[in-house]
């Protein structure tokens, strides 16, 4: 008989997402039916990361586990609450009980998660929580995962920090300034090897691109960010 709970991992594809997935897998208290993952409609590219959807379902194959795919209208992420809650509805009529995330320190995001999620009655379960990021970075250094960085927000991170391997060097070249796990958005990365999969994802980078989107904050106003990028091609 399964007695595990039953839960839904909100799935990034990059480095905190997949270690967090990895120690509940080896956990074995929940059973994730599903990964969620937000994408752009117009690009299929995910909301954060800005992994494409043939990856992303690419690394949940290799995983075992089912992606479920919110697509968001825009950019700014409008309509984000709705299309969640959708989905929400959608995984409590499957009996799920619990909604696993990778957040690590950022307590305004884990306070809104749970303002959306306990009228449901789903808990919010953070593998990662309360760590520090240099915990947080020498955990994942030492589970096997292998990542590549992906984004880099421009006024942090120039353009050589972009398609790196997130290794030891990598971390120790990072500036003073900078987050270790860039908890505060830094960089962003893709996971593709490791103990979490069962064969490697392949893909190519291409040349690092400067992009720049327009971001509606919460007071309203509208605030431009300026990232180096590199476009992720499956093979």
């Amino acid at each position: 008989m399964n007695n595990k709970k039953k839960a839904v991992f909100n799935w990034s594809g990059g480095k905190d997402s997949s270690l967090a997935l990895q120690k509940v897998i080896q956990g074995n208290e929940y059973e994730v039916i599903a990964l969620l993952t937000t994408v752009n409609a117009e690009t299929l590219n995910s909301s954060i990361h800005s992994i494409p959807l043939e990856i992303l379902e690419a690394q949940a194959d290799s995983i075992g586990i089912p992606i479920y795919i919110v697509r968001l209208p825009t950019q700014d992420m409008t309509g984000y609450e709705q299309a969640m809650e959708e989905a929400v509805v959608h995984f409590k009529t499957k009996g799920v009980t619990h909604f696993i995330f990778g957040d690590i320190f950022l307590y305004d995001v884990k306070k809104y998660r749970e303002s959306k999620l306990s009228p449901y009655g789903i808990e919010v379960v953070e593998p990662l929580w309360n760590k520090t990021s240099k915990e947080v970075i020498e955990e994942f250094l030492a589970s096997g995962i292998r990542s590549k960085t992906i984004v880099t927000q421009a006024d942090k991170l120039d353009e050589t920090y972009v398609g790196c391997e997130l290794d030891r060097h990598f971390v120790e070249s990072l500036p003073a300034n900078v987050d270790v796990c860039g908890e505060e958005g830094e960089y962003h990365t893709m996971t593709y090897a490791g103990p979490l999969y069962k064969r490697e994802i392949k893909c190519s980078l291409g040349e690092p691109k400067k992009r720049s989107y327009d971001i509606k904050l919460d007071d309203g106003t509208i605030k431009t960010f300026h990232y180096w990028q590199v476009e992720v091609t499956a093979m």
